[in-house]
């Protein structure tokens, strides 16, 4: 279920970074950094727009997808106190909001090509540059490298590795 979440957040981005009425930023980032229009499409970059629940909107549909995304490192949840009625005010009520805003998205696949996490480059001058995702059930920080599956055809031809860090 969590592969199946990232897979379709991993859409929603690739679908933003084309379709959204804020991309232009994104675009031109990429073109200046030299990425074409085919390596985009390669490394399967997106678009998080600006705004506290796009994500949330488009894939949280009910309770039990909240929940999902939220296993997945996309949304973060805050508490808040319930209010009005006969309701015990200290009844707190889970609130969810989008991890990335406004960010460059770099869809982490495993060795496999399965989307388990993202990376997100901020636009403008907002802290921090560069913001992960947190480590889910399918995602391990230190057992995964950025880009190996579509490496690994010329890793096996050539038999030789250069690891560099970022997305860059």
């Amino acid at each position: 279920k969590l592969l199946e979440v990232l897979e379709r957040a991993s859409k929603f981005y690739r679908y933003q970074i084309r379709q959204h009425k804020d991309k232009q930023a994104a675009v031109d980032y990429l073109k200046g950094r030299g990425v074409s229009g085919a390596i985009a499409k390669d490394f399967c970059l997106g678009y998080a727009p600006p705004g506290w629940d796009n994500l949330l909107t488009a894939l949280g549909t009910d309770a039990k997808e909240q929940k999902a995304l939220l296993k997945a490192g996309l949304v973060v949840e805050k508490d808040r106190q319930r209010s009005g009625g006969d309701e015990d005010p200290t009844e707190l009520e889970a609130h969810y909001y989008d991890r990335f805003r406004h960010r460059i998205m770099f869809p982490i696949r495993d060795s496999r090509g399965r989307t388990v996490a993202f990376g997100g480059r901020v636009l403008g001058d907002d802290k921090p540059k560069y913001l992960n995702s947190p480590e889910t059930p399918v995602f391990h920080k230190g057992s995964v490298l950025y880009g190996l599956a579509l490496a690994a055809p010329a890793v096996r031809e050539s038999g030789t590795v250069v690891i560099v860090e970022g997305y860059m």
